[in-house]
């Protein structure tokens, strides 16, 4: 997968200066972060919805629209996939797979390396 999303960046890097008319991506980058941050909001909104009315087929087009504006506001950002995928690891290796890092450190025992889920604004820890 992180093959296809480095090949995702790759064209959104190479076809944000093209001519706007005629380019999405080009389209959204002369528009600027606000309607980037807009567009990935949108989506996200779409696949939570289709996913809770149960269509599957949806949730993996919209998905794909998901993954195409994240890339787009990356690359606007200045963040490549290749510094998530570190982020990734960094956090797995903290805590092992973690659903979502928590906010406020958490002391991990050297014996053990627990998993760390956030729910709302608590912090759980599953054993």
């Amino acid at each position: 997968m992180s093959d296809s999303l480095e090949r995702l960046y790759q064209a959104v890097i190479a076809a944000k200066d093209l001519d706007p008319q005629v380019s999405r991506t080009a389209r959204l980058f002369q528009r600027g972060p606000d309607k980037m941050a807009k567009k990935l909001a949108e989506e996200a909104i779409e696949v939570v919805i289709d996913a809770v009315n149960g269509k599957t087929d949806a949730v993996i087009r919209e998905s794909a629209d998901l993954l195409y504006n994240l890339t787009v506001l990356w690359a606007s950002a200045g963040v490549r996939p290749e510094d998530v995928w570190n982020e990734m690891e960094r956090r797995e290796h903290l805590l092992g797979i973690a659903e979502k890092m928590p906010k406020t450190p958490v002391k991990v025992p050297a014996s053990r390396r627990p998993i760390v889920a956030l729910e709302g604004r608590a912090l759980r820890k599953r054993h």
